[in-house]
């Protein structure tokens, strides 16, 4: 039981004492404000529901109007607002299946969450108004096997978590670009790495997924056992089950070359240009990102980079130093300003992307571009390079392509072992856009039309498809998974027929 921590046992008792008298509510919360067009009698019914669930479970059920309640529905991006019907926060395994199995009963959806970094769509409108929201944040256990190179990761893993856990036996885990991003969120929706370009997709790297389905059942699912739900759940989000433990393969990968070149924002054209081009040459052991940043004069930043702007590239090359500084040749040709780059455990490319350490309020969004020709890096210079009155903190184009080309993972899927990919195999594009900026009070609308500006901008070179990561905003599920998504939707059907499941791209979209 959660008394101590939780308002769900008081409202239990107040329901109790009130049921079935005409008495009025505690005044705990008003769970009508939020479920809406249900009478008292339901009301107090799903209340009851609530606090048994509470005192089933390891962990506990926040309700609105309880002390905690604002704590328990925030998301790591601070912008955006959930509403769910109430928070359960999983202490352990059972209490995912406990909470599907009360979610079904009383016709509201599951909401599966870790950190909530791309929470924008998710509580788009009136998204989680029928919906407990289930926070695995808890549940942050790493197992290892160096002999083997997999691990194993529960549900509210962090890749910092991953890292701290693999790093000291040489290994590498395909991870993000922050230490604080959800492993299990950003491994569904493909998992862009450091280490793309030569293996590929994070999701391409998952041996078996442990997950509750719908039917509140708990699944271990792989290439031999509910293959299609294997397949579905490796790139297409969350939308299939509440995934409570992913396994997948390590590289002996202990260090690499990494750093970032920074240049005035006044050069962005002439920088970017000259980036685009190099990376065409570059081999698929090079991994780098042409960024413009613009850094807010905050206390927290060293002096050199509070309230300066840059235009900046970022690498990780897997190759020797000596070999390494032969490829960035023709970059620090141009004369950097700074210059980071040297040899690194991988560890250090948690903080290479120089993410923010903690929450933080965004506004972003991006795209996928089927190329790069000089005419597309002149018109990302013109959205939000020095001439420009951008407001975005970061504007990024990053190169995908080599490991990451769909008929590139199949091929080194059978080349290493690993199972045949699942519905997002690669990305089908050479490079991708992202851009995100600060809502602070009086810059809300040059924020929008600079993120806007930014994407028509580069609609030109769209790809046909987005990457379900950089998808901040709600879009037709059609233009996530294409040609796979009656495939995608059809598995949906059959493990989740009622929609108990939500996710922040759900493919009935």
């Amino acid at each position: 039981m959660n008394t101590p921590v939780s308002g769900a046992a008081a409202a239990r008792d107040a329901a109790r004492a009130a049921h079935p008298s005409s008495r009025p509510l505690a005044p705990v919360t008003d769970l009508a404000e939020v479920r809406h067009h249900h009478d008292e009698a339901d009301t107090l019914s799903l209340r009851e529901a609530l606090a048994l669930l509470d005192d089933r479970i390891a962990g506990r059920v926040h309700i609105p109007g309880e002390p905690g309640w604002d704590d328990a529905r925030t998301a790591w991006n601070l912008a955006v607002d959930q509403q769910p019907v109430a928070v359960v926060v999983a202490g352990r395994v059972e209490d995912i299946e406990e909470t599907v199995r009360a979610a079904k009963r009383l016709g509201l959806a599951v909401a599966p969450q870790a950190t909530g970094h791309n929470a924008g769509p998710l509580a788009a409108g009136t998204g989680l108004a029928d919906a407990l929201l289930l926070r695995t944040s808890e549940l942050r256990g790493v197992e290892v096997d160096p002999r083997q190179r997999i691990t194993r990761v529960e549900a509210g893993a962090q890749w910092g978590d991953v890292v701290a856990a693999v790093a000291p036996h040489g290994l590498a885990a395909l991870a993000g670009s922050s230490h604080d991003v959800g492993v299990v969120g950003y491994t569904l929706g493909g998992g862009l790495s450091w280490l793309g370009r030569s293996h590929g997709l994070a999701a391409n790297q998952v041996l078996a997924v442990e997950l509750v389905t719908a039917d509140g059942v708990r699944r271990r699912v792989d290439a031999e056992h509910d293959a299609d739900l294997f397949w579905a759940v490796r790139g297409g989000g969350g939308d299939f089950g509440v995934v409570t433990a992913l396994e997948f393969r390590l590289y002996p990968i202990a260090e690499l070359v990494a750093g970032t070149l920074f240049f005035p924002l006044e050069r962005a054209e002439e920088v970017l240009q000259a980036w685009a081009a190099w990376t065409v040459t570059l081999p698929d052991t090079v991994t780098s990102i042409g960024r413009v940043l613009r850094f807010p004069p905050m206390p927290e930043l060293p002096p050199f980079l509070a309230g300066r702007s840059f235009v900046v590239v970022e690498a990780a090359i897997q190759e020797s130093p000596e070999r390494a500084d032969e490829l960035l040749a023709p970059l620090r040709a141009l004369g950097p300003e700074m210059d980071s780059v040297h040899p690194q455990p991988t560890a250090e490319l948690l903080q290479l992307h120089m993410d923010p350490p903690a929450p933080t309020p965004g506004y972003g969004d991006g795209m996928m571009l089927a190329e790069l020709p000089p005419a597309a890096v002149r018109a990302f210079v013109d959205a939000v390079g020095p001439d420009s009155d951008c407001t975005l903190l970061s504007a990024e184009i990053r190169h995908a392509g080599g490991g990451l080309r769909p008929e590139a993972a199949r091929v080194s899927a059978i080349g290493r072992g690993t199972p045949e990919p699942g519905v997002v195999a690669g990305l089908d594009a050479e490079y991708l856009v992202f851009g995100v900026g600060i809502p602070m009070p009086g810059i809300g609308d040059a924020l929008v039309t600079s993120l806007g500006r930014l994407l028509s901008r580069v609609e030109p070179w769209r790809a046909e498809l987005d990457y379900l990561n950089f998808a901040e905003h709600t879009r037709p599920a059609a233009r996530l998974f294409g040609d796979r998504l009656e495939r995608l939707r059809d598995v949906k059907r059959r493990h989740d027929p009622t929609g108990v499941i939500r996710s922040n791209h759900p493919v009935a979209r």
